[in-house]
């Protein structure tokens, strides 16, 4: 059974302290990270099943805690896509490639949204561990030798990303998944978006905000590599 979830959050209840799937009203909470971080009351309509296969109820559970949309288990590896942004490969001072530069994180990176916290490990502790906002989206089957005009019914949904670097680390060498791949290192969510509800993924505002000043501010007009293109790739 496909899911019919459109705004889905993984939370832990007020009212058992358990573990739940939720469907968020966007009308009511447009920014669920801000609304939590502010303190406001998030209630979400508790969601059956997986977050691959999960149904909307009509009952209403309150937010205590933001969770990932995804759990370790769900996430056998983490693929990305470095230098994906213009205004960002400019500011590096280094050249669009003529194809996607992937490397990878593993499952251990995977992290949740704030009030979660990053372990920076002492090999990082130099003051050169860095953030970059990102769009992700998850892959909801497995598929090989994709049409590009097919990619993206393999998207289950999109969210926010946090691709935390141990940037010193980084430009030692050549191979990125060390300084990328430490543990905690890829905060997602709150919210899993589904295509249908998000749109078009290539005009989306890209922001980072570091104890309330905006750090960084792009689009994913920028993009250089499409998210059909990176699916296939």
């Amino acid at each position: 059974m496909a899911p019919n979830w459109s705004h889905l959050v993984r939370f832990i209840a007020e009212e058992d302290g358990q573990v739940h799937l939720g469907q968020i009203d966007r009308e009511a909470w447009p920014d669920v990270g801000i609304s939590f971080e502010k303190v406001e009351k998030i209630q979400a309509k508790l969601i059956q099943g997986c977050v691959f296969d999960g149904v909307v109820t009509e009952r209403l559970l309150t937010v205590k805690e933001l969770l990932a949309p995804l759990t370790v288990d769900q996430v056998p590896i983490i693929r990305c896509m470095g230098l994906n942004y213009r205004d960002h490969a400019k500011e590096a001072n280094m050249p669009i490639p003529d194809v996607p530069v992937l490397f990878l994180k593993p499952r251990t990176a995977l992290n949740g949204p704030y009030p979660a916290k990053v372990n920076v490990p002492k090999i990082a502790q130099d003051g050169t561990s860095d953030y970059e906002a990102e769009l992700s989206f998850v892959i909801a089957k497995t598929g090989r030798d994709i049409p590009r005009n097919k990619a993206l019914d393999y998207v289950l949904g999109y969210t926010a990303s946090n691709d935390i670097s141990a940037r010193a680390q980084q430009f030692k060498n050549s191979q990125w998944c060390f300084s990328k791949g430490l543990d905690g290192s890829c905060p997602i969510g709150p919210v899993l978006v589904s295509p249908s509800a998000l749109g078009n993924p290539h005009s989306l505002g890209i922001k980072a905000m570091l104890n309330g000043e905006i750090v960084q501010d792009s689009n994913t007009r920028q993009v250089s590599k499409k998210v059909e293109a990176v699916r296939i790739s």
